[in-house]
């Protein structure tokens, strides 16, 4: 099909996420047809290149089309695609598992159960948290408390614990029993009544995502593993976004040495390939529910693709890649560039700020005088398609910028990113 024809069809048919469909399906609108990745490149069905910014909404870690990774999907799909995991198992979803158990501390995080996507992964979580406190004795324990401006998810539970007026308000007759909190002090002075019916805390460790790439102070992380520990209140990282490299560790929770309760994982679990998620939790966690079936004291719930073989296997060749390519250890040097680049940015009338936490980087955009842009007028957003005519594809969270690229960015490639959102910031803001 010509691309003029798959943006017609796409337009008749089909119906995107966080998207305002009017402006979309105007007639005066081209969407942007992807049809091959290479490597940091996406191409367009025009063959116009670009690097991606955001790593495919914060999903690939090792670039498109990895030969490892691509073999290793070949390889399943010639014999097993996927078949139940209720009832039945599979040996990419057992390797996988230990492959996962071991990138933690022995004796930590234990037990791993499947899901599809970080939402799905962030629900599991939730009920075993609930049924565990119900099975131990403390059914009182039923709230959440959560941080302002986190985005944990869009399923009903996931975004209940969401502090983001957009995505949550107009669901808040849906929403399951959360306390929201601004910071750790704030988690402190709650009243004794309501810490008695916390069944756990989540948080975004390190930075917080889609509300602006906010950092957290250092030393929050391992403060809020104490104050959990005082309470009896079970500890849930949602390392959906931080998880495999992006923060420069494995996982954010080992710049403080903070062993979770449970902690979510999704986009780069399979390099940003198959949709796949594992929750991950403790040995204490999972005894709670071993009993005679009589006792009901099963986790009832879990979904089609859970242990999906080929999600699996793309895992496990990740994984493989991280060792092999040594990605960690050459990750960073690219973030001290990083960080060099930004303060060359950040120089820029219009940037008001800038934040880094390893690979990921926002930059607030706004007036010279530091005043806001009128939200409406989506300037972000208007940047980053400025952007894209230099080569560049990215997203923007409101009128903050966000770099997020691929493990494997070069120097040059880096150097090409900044100068794309440079140039989109003087063409949009003069």
């Amino acid at each position: 099909m010509r691309t003029s024809e798959l943006q017609a069809a796409d337009k008749q048919h089909i119906w995107h996420p966080f998207t305002q469909m009017r402006d979309w399906c105007d007639p005066g609108y081209d969407p942007l047809v992807i049809s091959e990745g290479r490597g940091s490149v996406l191409i367009d069905s025009e063959g116009r290149e670009y690097l991606d910014g955001n790593s495919s909404i914060w999903t690939n870690i090792h670039g498109h089309s990895h030969p490892k990774i691509t073999a290793a999907i070949r390889a399943q799909a010639g014999k097993l695609a996927h078949s139940s995991f209720l009832g039945t198992t599979n040996e990419p979803a057992i390797r996988l598992a230990g492959r996962l158990v071991a990138l933690f501390p022995p004796e930590t995080l234990t037990r791993v159960f499947y899901s599809d996507d970080g939402s799905t992964a962030i629900e599991v979580a939730l009920k075993m948290a609930v049924q565990f406190h119900q099975l131990t004795g403390h059914s009182e324990r039923c709230r959440f408390a959560a941080f302002d401006h986190a985005y944990h998810g869009d399923t009903a539970g996931a975004a209940s614990l969401g502090g983001i007026a957009a995505f949550q308000d107009r669901f808040a007759p849906l929403s399951f029993p959360v306390t929201h909190v601004a910071d750790l002090a704030s988690l402190e002075s709650l009243d004794a009544t309501t810490k008695a019916s916390l069944a756990g805390v989540i948080i975004e460790p390190l930075i917080q995502g889609a509300g602006g790439m906010r950092t957290w102070p250092p030393g929050l992380l391992r403060d809020l593993r104490a104050w959990c520990d005082r309470e009896g209140v079970l500890l849930l990282l949602d390392e959906v976004m931080t998880g495999f490299g992006r923060t420069g560790e494995m996982f954010a929770c080992e710049h403080e040495d903070v062993a979770p309760d449970f902690i979510a994982l999704a986009k780069g679990l399979s390099g940003g390939t198959m949709p796949l998620a594992a929750t991950l939790t403790t040995e204490k966690v999972f005894q709670a529910f071993l009993g005679y079936y009589a006792e009901m004291k099963t986790l009832f719930y879990g979904h089609s693709y859970c242990g999906n073989p080929l999600g699996c296997a793309a895992a496990l060749a990740n994984l493989e890649v991280f060792e092999e390519e040594r990605t960690l250890e050459r990750l960073q040097p690219k973030i001290t560039h990083l960080a060099e680049l930004l303060l060359g940015l950040a120089t820029e009338p219009n940037v008001s700020g800038t934040r880094q936490c390893g690979f990921i980087a926002g930059i607030d955009i706004a007036r010279p005088d530091g005043t806001p842009f009128p939200w409406q007028d989506q300037t972000g957003a208007k940047i980053c398609m400025a952007a894209r005519r230099h080569g560049l594809l990215t997203r923007p969270i409101r009128d903050t910028l966000v770099l997020m690229p691929p493990l494997c960015f070069t120097g040059p490639e880096l150097e090409s990113s900044v100068a794309a959102l440079r140039a989109g910031i003087r063409e949009i803001c003069g």
